[in-house]
């Protein structure tokens, strides 16, 4: 494959070659391309606030930063009054799916640079898991076009669980040992497997060691309570970092271990709060203590921010604007081995800015990227090209049948009047789910659903292969008190079809109209469509601007709480319960999975 770089005229010369003409600008030799003057600099090396200082910016990098630039200005220089406002380094987002954000790498870039996310450190194994190596190409030749800075993970667990789901690809060692001969591979995503890491399985082995090899950073998820062997086995494998704790201990057992706790904000995930406080009351050292979003709405984006929010958040758990800020930039980027890049305002560095009017509520009046203006006031001013996807990345719904209400019962055992059946409890506001057993009722020899108790039916259709594959099971928390269901493309991980309704002929219409789409999320209540975000991009992206996919996604969320749903971001809450690496129990393409056990259970107790 091939790189395309035509599109990105916003591309560096490395630091090397222009280390003399960075010199010359800061002896005032030679003049910058931009100065900022007159601002108050958020120095993350030192957590300083240091007032009236100078930026001088050359050939996207800053070449002298102090109390008077003059000397680098000249007649061409452009130069910009901060006016005593906050000098901040750009945003980085340590671990995050583009792809749950409906849209793609460009459209994404173009929804958070005004938020004032300047590097991203981007998973993408939802569409890895769709289309393999593939997908993961053509998402990072994508982000080197971009006109900040988009570094991309090689996804390490295709599928994530094996044997316990089939994805629509799957990949290993080798494919890995690949990636990392990519120019823009920085690291091994998420390594989701950890009773695989913990057993030695030969997969993750040969993965993280080809990682080690290449000298890359290898992400972690140890998304499980228990902090025992399993934990230490976990750590000994070499995952680097985690984003799955929920407590503070979780935070503290990860740092006393060498790695790095990411505290994640993410549209459903509020984990910062909580863990936030092993720095607060504790008193742990806070570089090793990095802010992410892992999976951010559209309409988060659109409506609330990026990174900005997540530093606000921060902010408001009791942190220092400086250390929450660190935790932003500086600490992500040592982690990543790019500190000599970004992630601080300081000589040499790539000239990633923001100009910010508060630091509690990070209110960012400008942001500069490679030197380059992007944003003012909130708005895009910049234009970065669109990115085009091949045919081969549309049309991967494969559902194999039309759908029938018929597919969706679920056969009780012979001459049985009731059954103790298995449920699947959602967890609001987090990705763990709670596993439960309830008594249900049933009627010619069919399980029934218990809407008063808030118990409907869930149900993953297999759509990679088209082999018809249908498995049922029951779930509760999403309160829907009318006749609906909502379908959707986008289930973590391996992205099949998930279907959760109150009723059968609903979850049969809105599973054939995804197929028809080619894939998306849509709610439908008795037989009409009350909202569609059409994801055409392996089922997973739209092609279309963030802020129309955010307002397709507004009404979708308008529609489940007038079905009864008042979840907080209850899709993003949906799109998970096929996430067989989160305890506590989860669906797949093959049943129910235990995810304490590891092990697929019956459905009846």
């Amino acid at each position: 494959m091939t790189i395309k770089t035509e599109k990105n005229s916003t591309a560096l010369k490395p630091r090397h070659e222009v280390m003399p003409l960075l010199v010359d600008v800061a002896m005032g030799r030679a003049t910058a391309d931009l100065v900022i003057r007159n601002g108050r600099w958020v120095n993350v090396h030192s957590g300083e606030i240091i007032p009236n200082t100078d930026l001088a910016i050359v050939a996207g990098r800053f070449a002298y930063c102090g109390p008077d630039a003059s000397h680098t200005i000249g007649e061409n220089t452009e130069v910009v009054d901060a006016g005593g406002r906050y000098l901040v380094p750009g945003l980085c987002d340590a671990h995050m799916h583009v792809e749950s954000g409906m849209v793609t790498v460009t459209e994404f870039c173009r929804a958070v640079i005004p938020h004032g996310t300047t590097s991203m450190f981007i998973d993408p194994h939802e569409i890895a898991n769709v289309l393999g190596m593939e997908g993961v190409r053509l998402m990072h030749d994508e982000a080197m076009a971009q006109p900040v800075n988009v570094y991309v993970q090689m996804p390490s667990c295709v599928p994530s669980a094996p044997g316990l789901e089939n994805a629509g690809a799957i990949l290993g060692a080798d494919d890995v040992a690949e990636a990392m001969t990519w120019p823009n591979i920085i690291g091994l995503g998420e390594v989701m497997n950890f009773p695989g890491v913990a057993m030695n399985d030969p997969t993750m082995v040969g993965e993280i060691a080809a990682s080690m090899k290449a000298g890359k950073t290898i992400g972690g998820h140890y998304a499980s309570p228990d902090l025992g062997l399993a934990f230490h086995g976990y750590v000994a494998g070499g995952p680097e970092d985690d984003h799955e704790g929920t407590r503070m201990e979780d935070a503290i057992a990860r740092v006393r271990q060498g790695m790095k706790a990411m505290l994640r904000l993410g549209s459903a995930w509020y984990d910062v709060a909580t863990q936030v406080k092993a720095i607060t009351e504790e008193g742990l050292d806070p570089r090793n203590f990095i802010l992410c979003t892992d999976d951010s709405h559209s309409g988060t984006l659109v409506n609330d921010g990026h990174m900005d929010r997540v530093v606000r958040h921060a902010i408001a758990q009791g942190l220092k604007p400086v250390t929450a800020i660190q935790m932003a930039t500086i600490n992500t980027a040592e982690h990543f081995g790019l500190a000599r890049e970004l992630g601080s305002i300081a000589p040499g560095r790539r000239a990633d800015v923001l100009i910010v009017s508060d630091l509690a509520t990070m209110a960012i009046d400008e942001v500069y990227a490679r030197g380059r203006l992007l944003a003012r006031d909130g708005r895009l001013v910049a234009d970065i090209p669109a990115w085009d996807y091949p045919a081969s990345a549309k049309n991967t719904v494969k559902l194999g049948k039309s759908l029938s209400p018929e597919d969706f019962d679920i056969a009780a055992p012979e001459g049985a009047n009731s059954v103790r059946a298995r449920v699947i409890n959602i967890i609001e506001n987090q990705a763990p789910t709670r596993a439960s057993v309830a008594e249900l009722k049933v009627e010619n020899g069919l399980v029934t659903m218990d809407r008063g108790n808030d118990i409907c039916q869930i149900a993953l259709v297999e759509r990679h292969r088209g082999t018809g594959t249908v498995v049922n099971a029951f779930v509760s928390g999403f309160g829907y008190t009318k006749d609906c269901a909502l379908a959707s493309t986008v289930a973590h991980d391996s992205h099949h079809m998930l279907v959760v309704g109150t009723n059968k002929r609903d979850m049969a219409i809105a599973a054939n109209r995804l197929n028809e789409v080619g894939g998306g999320v849509v709610l439908i209540s008795e037989g009409r469509e009350l909202a569609l975000v059409e994801l055409p991009i392996a089922g997973l992206m739209s092609a279309e601007r963030a802020e129309i996919v955010a307002e397709k996604a507004s009404r979708l969320t308008e529609a489940m709480r007038e079905m009864g749903c008042t979840l907080n971001n209850a899709y993003m809450q949906h799109s998970l319960l096929a996430l067989v690496v989160i305890p506590e129990l989860r669906i797949s393409d093959i049943g129910l999975i235990d995810v304490t056990t590891f092990q697929k259970v019956d459905l009846f107790v």
